[in-house]
Order: structure tokens, then C-alpha cells, then sequence
């Protein structure tokens, strides 16, 4: 194949015909389309371990564009189930979930602080101490004056049997009576007396057991009287909310359980102050009985999707919060706080892999959620702290969750390939396309995402302005027939065109933009070519000199890509030693570029070598070069200089190439080709000015990578500066050298013979 020259049609900005669409789905695009599949197909399975990894490039907008899709391919689902924490009565350190409908629980929640409320306005007068004390009161004075008969009597028999009944602090004790002056002895005998006074102690004895027994019944009947106006109150009031309620699994037996528990202690409700009211904030009905409504979906519209941005553990799986009583923490389970894992059950749960890469104790126990099917919330004190006594310890929830992990490949493709577990987890990988081909379907569908955009911050895009975005997504892909998915750099131009012209958008709206972009950003790459026109930064682009190319880097500073234009120089000489890569010698070339210098000295020991051995030595280097150097972009432009100097043909230095080439000598496609024409053609107009001889030559391969900027374009039009294609270095060297590679080739071959002449004769010279 030839050399070719391109015109300015084919290296400029593509013209696409923007289509008439006002909005897109970027999931629409075909860049999307694998990722969408999967995605539908991963939600679509219900087994456990079919969650969703998606991979996309940044900017891409791979989480917004990700979370949006979701959204909308769920908006038809019934919203997930609330889910409440109730007290657990006969274990209190075991509260219970509870799942009820979106928008139940707090419903329900409502209707239980109400019925707290009224048991205690109902309960209260019943439970003061002033009614206690009447209930208790008429039946102790009745039970005293049957008791104090009931003592007379035993006195005046005591009395008659000549004893009487002395009261100390011992007790009752039986004594005999003194008697009278004059009175005659009434013949019995100590013993028969004795007898009498135990006889008349026990039934004293059991007059006081029975008091005691008839004092507790009174207080057992006053509690039985509170508890049965409790039971009146409870189940009255229940009565409704079970009615309500009690047909959701479980609330039924709780509510049966929390009326139960009321009429066992009614005494909570006393009111303030009271000898009965409670004595420790557990006992409190207004905790005791409340309804813990750990997930609301009640009124969220994005329910059955759920972003977590930062899962930590606490964030993911809840937490139980404190508070102060009287300087001491305490905790029960109206504290417990719901995380992100629980609002999305039976949801979807959307996780950034940087995030949760972060995490290590997070992504534990994520798994081990997935894998056991439930969620438990643990306490941080339980692994960072000393426990805390009576902290609750609440039964897991049962868990029903799609999680979709959104992140970069590398995320993929190092920290979670690289756990053994993850595979089992995430067996559903979306992968999303960095670009796109710019047919008729995509072209319309960006048309309509690039309209959309500009909506979004209120202002409007006509045709022209459409047609320079798209350009401009082509320039970002690298590739004219293709348009990039990275479109919120797109964004980013309509934004800062806005900004900068008002809410109406035309081409120069969009061309002011990428040039006040392009003057914030281009510090550094205005100073390096002001060293190249300085003289400080040697790049000749014009004359010939023998054994120096000019060749093209790429540095990329984050914010900016740029072309850099580097000598390339060689000098060979006589010797056995081949190609001699400074670069690798001072530990400056990376791994490729010195794999492209061993290739570049395949290419030569084939061309050259086949009848005779390769007898020369010849140093290549990148000169003024401080830094490491890497790729192999240089290969052709490290041909080309070898063989000028090998020959003695002098090289243009109007010209610069950038290209990669196999052992064969075939021209192999680069990155950064548009950076790097744009580069020289600077250095070429800064420098001494555009002489309508000076171009680039590049690989064919990269013909389609050209998207050059409009004044590079326009050049390239003028017949101002050239762009050359080439399929194979020979190409490169019969342009460069201004010879047939033939004529080149037969030229260093005649160095070759004198080298090996002068090297025959040193080394017979030696060995003689």
C-alpha cells in the first residue's frame, strides 16, 4: 500500500445529522445495551446469590444513569413492607420484628401511642393513692373490728380463767392475775394453768394468722379490683386496633400478649408521683408499649430502590442508639435504628465499590448476610467496647434484597474478583461500553440526551450546537464513526456554555466553552511550548538533519491531554552490540518501551541480516528527556532514525511520526494520535510558522481516531499542514528520507559491508 494523504474532511470534527429526539434513556444506547440485559435479566432472578456488579468508566454516569434505570423499571412494583420493633414481654432483651404493608406501620405505630395515651387517662384516677388507700381502707376497718372482738372475747375468757394478757414487744404473753386479798386458792395446779395459757396463746396465734391472711385478700381483692377496671379498659380499647391490625402475621398474639401484660401490671400507669408508678424507664407505658417503626415506606416514592453512598457497618446493618439517664446510658428496643440493608428489603440496594471497598467489615458481613438470608443488628459496643448490660439483643430480620454494586472495571477486576466469596454473590456482571457506534439510532438518541441535558439546566440547544456536542463525544471516543458514553463531560460543556452565553446555545456557545475550558487547563502545555519557541526545547520543524525524527508523546495531566513533539536521535557505529536503548540503560524505560526497542531490532536483523551479520551498534534516545518514558508509539520514528543514520540520508524535520510497528514492519495503531497532531502542528506554528510542507505521519489503522481541532482541520484543508497514513514503516522511511526504501535499504547495506570490513580487521588485528 501507499502512503496517504488525508484531507481536511477526514481528520476534522464529524458532521452528524442530529436527530429530532427531545429526551433519551442513556440506557437506550447501544454502549448500554449488554449492561441492560444484564441488569433486566439479574432482577428478573429471585435465587439468592444473582446480584448485579456494574462496570462502567468514569463519567460515564454509570451510577446516576444506573440508579435511574432501576427506577424506572421498578416504579410498577408494589413498595416494599414496613417493619416494626414490638416489646417482647416475657423476654425483654429479645424484641421482635414485625412485617407489615408500606405504610401500615406507621399507622399502626399511631394508633398505639393514642391507645397508650387514653389506657393511661382511663387507668390513672383508679390507680392514684387516694383510691388505693379507700379500696384497702374500708375493708382493713372492717377486718379490725372483727379482729378486736374477736380478742375481747378471748380476754374475758382468759379474764375468768384467772389470767390476763399482757402486750410487750415479744408479743401477746399469758400471765395469771394477782389476786385478791382475802379470796380463797382456787386449787389448780401450775401445770393445769400453764395449760389454760397455752391453750388461750394459740388461739391468739392463729387470730393473727388469720388477720394477716384476711389483710392480704383485702389487698388482693383492691388488686383484683384494679386489674379487672384494667382488663375493661384494655380489651375496650384494644378492641379496634385488633380489629385493625390482627390480621397481619403476629399482631394479633402481640396484641393479646400486650393486654395480658397490662392487666398484670396496671400499677405502670399510676400516674407521677404515685407509690405504684413505675420505677425504671422499661416499665414506662409510653416506651414499654410503643411501636419501633424501623422502616417507614409510608410515603417514599423511591422505595424499592435504595442508595447507600456510605456503608459503613453501622449504615448498612442499624445500630441501637443511647441515651443519658441520671448519668448512666441505657438502651432499649424503641432505640434500635433501621440501616440501609433493612430499607431495602425487598427492594434493591445500590452500593459505589470504591465505598464499599473501603469497608472491610462492612463487605464481611454483607456477605455473610446474602449467605445466612437475614439481617442482625449488632451492637458496636458488642466489638469495639465493654458490653453493656440489658442492651437488647433484637431477632434478625429475614432478608429479601437485590444488591447491585456500581463501580469502575479495576474495582472489579482487582479487589472483588480477587475474594473467593464474591463470585458466589455476584454471579451478574453489567458491563457498560466506554463508547458507542455512531449510527442513526444512537445519533438520534444522544441528540435527545444532549436536549435533555441542557433542560436540566434550564436553557435549550439548537441543531448547531447538537451537531458540535456530538462532535465533541466523537473527539472524546478517539474515534470518528463512534460517540463516547462518557456524557456527562458532555454535560459538563453545556453547563459551562450556559454559564458563559446565556440559556440559548448555538456552535459558538459550544466553541467558547471548550476555549475557556482549554485556558484554564493549559498552563502547563502553554509553557512547554513556550520553551520550544524559546529555543529552550530543541524540535527543529524544518530543514534535514542526518539520524534525528521527530516523534510525539502524550502527557495527560488529569484535566488535560496534550501533544508533546520529542527528538529522536540515533548514532551507529561499528560494533556487534545492535540497537542500544539509553533509555533502558538509565533506568528510564518502562517495560513496553524497551520491549518496542527489542522489536524494532527484530524488524532490523530481519531486513537487514538475512545473508550476514548484523555488524553495527547504534544508540537510540528521546533527547531532552528527564522523566521515565514508556509505550511504544516511537517505534516507527526509532526506525526511521536508525536507518538515516545508517544510510547518511538526511531526515526531515518538518515532519513528526507516531506509530507502533511489529517485527514484520507493519504499522500498528497508537493512542492519543489527535493530541499528538495537534501538538506539532502547534510547535510548527509557534515556532517559525506553517510552510505548507510539515504534517504528521501515523498508522492507517488510526486514520478513524482524527477528530483534530477545527483550526488543525482547516489547515489540513489549506494544504497548510499535512497528515500522512501509513501501513508500513517503509512508507514512513521513503517519505521521511526522501528516497525509495529500496535505495535506503541498499545504502545501509554498503555501512553494513564497511562495518564489517573495519570489524574483521580489528579483530584480526587483536587476535594477531
Amino acid at each position: 500500500m501507499a502512503i496517504r494523504r488525508l484531507n481536511g474532511d477526514a481528520v476534522g470534527p464529524p458532521a452528524f445529522a442530529p436527530g429530532a429526539d427531545e429526551s433519551a434513556d442513556v440506557f437506550e444506547f447501544s454502549s448500554h445495551a449488554r449492561a441492560r440485559e444484564a441488569l433486566d435479566f439479574g432482577l428478573s432472578i429471585t435465587d439468592s446469590g444473582f446480584n448485579i456488579f456494574v462496570l462502567g468508566e468514569d463519567r460515564s454516569g454509570r451510577m446516576t444513569a444506573t440508579v435511574a434505570y432501576l427506577r424506572a423499571v421498578t416504579a410498577d412494583r408494589p413498595r416494599p413492607n414496613d417493619w416494626v420493633y414490638l416489646n417482647n414481654f416475657r423476654r425483654p432483651h429479645r424484641p421482635r420484628p414485625y412485617r407489615l404493608p408500606a405504610g401500615v406501620g406507621r399507622a399502626f405505630r399511631d394508633r398505639m401511642a393514642a391507645l397508650v395515651s387514653r389506657l393511661r387517662e382511663t387507668l390513672q384516677p383508679a390507680l392514684s393513692d387516694e383510691a388505693n388507700e379507700d379500696r384497702v381502707r374500708a375493708g382493713t376497718e372492717k377486718l379490725t373490728e372483727e379482729v378486736t372482738n374477736e380478742v375481747d372475747a378471748i380476754t374475758a375468757e382468759a379474764n375468768v380463767q384467772g389470767l390476763d394478757i399482757a402486750r410487750t414487744a415479744q408479743g401477746a404473753v399469758i400471765v395469771q392475775r394477782p389476786k385478791e386479798e382475802g379470796s380463797p386458792p382456787d386449787g389448780r395446779s401450775h401445770d393445769e394453768l400453764e395449760a389454760i395459757g397455752r391453750d388461750i396463746a394459740d388461739r391468739l396465734a392463729e387470730l393473727n394468722r388469720w388477720a394477716a391472711r384476711r389483710q392480704a385478700g383485702i389487698a388482693e381483692r383492691a388488686r383484683a379490683e384494679t386489674q379487672a377496671i384494667a382488663h375493661t379498659a384494655a380489651s375496650t380499647l384494644l378492641e379496634g386496633v385488633v380489629d385493625e391490625f390482627g390480621a397481619f402475621p403476629g399482631v394479633r398474639r402481640w396484641l393479646v400478649e400486650l393486654q395480658q401484660d397490662i392487666v398484670e401490671g396496671p400499677e405502670r400507669f399510676a400516674p407521677k408521683g404515685a407509690r405504684a408508678a413505675p420505677r425504671s424507664a422499661g416499665d414506662i407505658p409510653e416506651r414499654r408499649y410503643s411501636v419501633n417503626l424501623f422502616v417507614d415506606h409510608g410515603d417514599d416514592s423511591d422505595a424499592n430502590v435504595v442508595v447507600e453512598a456510605n456503608p459503613t457497618y453501622q449504615n448498612l446493618f442499624g445500630r441501637m442508639e443511647y441515651r443519658q439517664v441520671g448519668g448512666v446510658f441505657e438502651t432499649d428496643f424503641t432505640l434500635l435504628r433501621a440501616g440501609a440493608l433493612h430499607r431495602a428489603n425487598g427492594g434493591i440496594l445500590v452500593l459505589r465499590a470504591e465505598a464499599l471497598a473501603d469497608e472491610d467489615r462492612s463487605w464481611h458481613f454483607l456477605k455473610s448476610a446474602l449467605r445466612d438470608g437475614e439481617i442482625a443488628i449488632e451492637g458496636h459496643h458488642r466489638t469495639d467496647g465493654v458490653p453493656m448490660a440489658g442492651a437488647p439483643r433484637p431477632k434478625s430480620i429475614p432478608l429479601d434484597v437485590k444488591v447491585v454494586i456500581i463501580g469502575h472495571p479495576r474495582w472489579y477486576y482487582t479487589f472483588f474478583t480477587a475474594d473467593p466469596d464474591f463470585r458466589n454473590h455476584f454471579k451478574i456482571k453489567a458491563d457498560i461500553d466506554p463508547d458507542m457506534e455512531a449510527n442513526e439510532a444512537n445519533v438520534a438518541s444522544y441528540s435527545g440526551l444532549i436536549r435533555q441535558l441542557a433542560r436540566d439546566v434550564g436553557a435549550t440547544c439548537d441543531t448547531g450546537a447538537v451537531a458540535r456536542l456530538l462532535g465533541r463525544a466523537s473527539r472524546i471516543a478517539g474515534d470518528r464513526t463512534r460517540l463516547s458514553a462518557h456524557y456527562e463531560m458532555i454535560d459538563d460543556v453545556i453547563i459551562e456554555a450556559v454559564r458563559l452565553g446565556g440559556t440559548v446555545l448555538d456552535a459558538e456557545s459550544i466553541d467558547r466553552a471548550i476555549a475557556a475550558r482549554r485556558q484554564r487547563n493549559a498552563r502547563i502545555e502553554d509553557r512547554l511550548h513556550e520553551q520550544i519557541v524559546r529555543g529552550r526545547v530543541s524540535i527543529p520543524t524544518d530543514g534535514r538533519i542526518v539520524g534525528q525524527v521527530n516523534g510525539l508523546t502524550v502527557r495527560d495531566l488529569g484535566d488535560r491531554e496534550f501533544g508533546w513533539p520529542t527528538r529522536v536521535t540515533a548514532r551507529a557505529f561499528a560494533g556487534r552490540r545492535g540497537v542500544i536503548n539509553i533509555e533502558r540503560d538509565a533506568g528510564m524505560g518502562g517495560p513496553i518501551q524497551q520491549k518496542s526497542a527489542m522489536v524494532l531490532q527484530g524488524y532490523l536483523a530481519g531486513r537487514l541480516a538475512r545473508r550476514m551479520p548484523l555488524s553495527f551498534s547504534c544508540s537510540i534516545t528521546f533527547e531532552q528527556t528527564y522523566g521515565g518514558v514508556e509505550g511504544d508509539s516511537a517505534t516507527m520514528a526509532e526506525i526511521v532514525a536508525i536507518l538515516s543514520d545508517l544510510s547518511d540520508l538526511p531526515a526531515r524535520q518538518d515532519v513528526a511520526i507516531t506509530g507502533s510497528a511489529d517485527q514484520r514492519g507493519e504499522a500498528q495503531t497508537v493512542a492519543g494520535v489527535p493530541s499528538k497532531v495537534e501538538g506539532f502542528f502547534r510547535a510548527c506554528a509557534e515556532a517559525g510558522g506553517l510552510t505548507g510542507h510539515q504534517g504528521v505521519v501515523l498508522p492507517r489503522a488510526n486514520e478513524s481516531n482524527l477528530v483534530l481541532a477545527d483550526d488543525v482541520a482547516q489547515a489540513v484543508a489549506d494544504g497548510r499542514f499535512h497528515v500522512w497514513s501509513v501501513g508500513h514503516v517503509e512508507e514512513a522511511v521513503e517519505l521521511v528520507l526522501d528516497e525509495s526504501a529500496d535505495k535506503v535499504f541498499g545504502r545501509v547495506a554498503g555501512t553494513l559491508r564497511e562495518f564489517n570490513r573495519l570489524l574483521a580487521e580489528s579483530e584480526g588485528s587483536w587476535f594477531a
